[in-house]
């Protein structure tokens, strides 16, 4: 009888894949893990080969020969949000073809739960890191300076900083909010916020600054929730708001999902959008153009930032970098809300 397997485990190897597959081992391990210049009809005789004999590939033993995993750690700090999810979607469709694992740690916007991810991710040699933002514990950042392993940072931009980033403006988006909604003749605008993460605090100081531009910001119609965003809390906080401020005229919701609970609260109280209150909202998250009335909101590319910090860290593995930030930036989508 033949035995298939190493010595030590008895579980198919490389080599076996390999010999079956008629390739060289470099190949299969190649065709295992999509490098795409491996040929189609090699790549399907591999992983033929490796069905039937049951191989699974060991990464911690593949990485040991090579002293670095072949991983690119994704840290998010939510799985909840739609907008982290397209671009986990881009990051993957860019490094797969180049035979690199997307490793997803999600830190719920907590510093100590993304300092213990990095900690334990840095102990297994990613080939590199995608972080979202720059604002992080100290440790963590000690971590990352100790560990020379090659970071890109999404969603911000910081020209004072030299880290590699892809991403654009969020104090330019917010003051972009409030120079629509002046636009638009209101005077008594608000800023509505939750979660209460660096970018939403960024958002809403360039909304004061745009309003402050002109005389017009009024501290008292700031609102802010700790709790995640959701379009229940945007009902509740919006009514809030009317009930504290009824004259207010203008709203800026640092999500979607808050400023379309806050057009359901109007729709329930009988409240013109946007005749008497105009309302725009963040991301341009799905299901805001067909609300009633449709919602304006920002748009931010969520999917390019994605795709570009991929490839901004495929260049700096290759030492092919042209342009170290990235500056993607919005759009404003206008629609029935203001």
């Amino acid at each position: 009888m033949t035995r298939i397997g190493s010595r030590s485990t008895g579980r198919p190897t490389l080599n076996e894949v390999a010999k079956l597959a008629a390739v060289s081992p470099i190949t299969a391990s190649r065709a295992l893990r999509g490098v795409a210049t491996v040929a189609p009809e090699l790549v399907e005789k591999v992983r033929a080969a490796a069905q039937s004999l049951g191989y699974v590939a060991n990464p911690a033993a593949r990485a040991l020969a090579s002293s670095q995993s072949q991983s690119v750690v994704v840290l998010v700090p939510s799985l909840s949000n739609q907008l982290f999810i397209e671009t986990l979607e881009a990051i993957q469709t860019v490094l797969r073809p180049r035979g690199l694992e997307v490793v997803i740690g999600n830190y719920h916007y907590s510093p100590i739960e993304e300092e213990n991810l990095l900690r334990s991710h840095l102990a297994n040699r990613p080939r590199g890191i995608l972080l979202t933002g720059f604002d992080r514990s100290q440790a963590a950042q000690q971590l990352l300076a100790a560990s020379g392993v090659p970071c890109v940072h999404m969603m911000e931009l910081d020209p004072a900083r030299a880290e590699p980033c892809v991403g654009f403006s969020q104090q330019q988006a917010g003051a972009e909010a409030a120079r629509h909604l002046l636009s638009r003749g209101r005077r008594r605008l608000a800023y509505v916020s939750a979660q209460l993460d660096p970018r939403v605090i960024q958002r809403g100081t360039g909304f004061r600054g745009a309003l402050e531009a002109q005389g017009l910001y009024d501290e008292t119609l700031q609102m802010a929730s700790p709790l995640p965003s959701s379009i229940g809390l945007g009902g509740e906080l919006f009514a809030r708001l009317l009930a504290e401020h009824p004259d207010v005229d203008g709203v800026f919701f640092c999500n979607d999902d808050l400023a379309q609970g806050a057009a359901l609260e109007a729709l329930r109280r009988g409240i013109k959008i946007p005749e008497q209150v105009s309302l725009i909202g963040f991301n341009d998250l799905p299901g805001s153009a067909h609300m009633v009335p449709r919602l304006t909101s920002i748009r931010t590319p969520r999917e390019e930032v994605g795709q570009r910090a991929a490839q901004l860290l495929l260049g700096l593995l290759d030492g092919n970098v042209q342009q170290a930030q990235v500056d993607l930036g919005f759009e404003l989508v206008v629609r029935e809300s203001t």
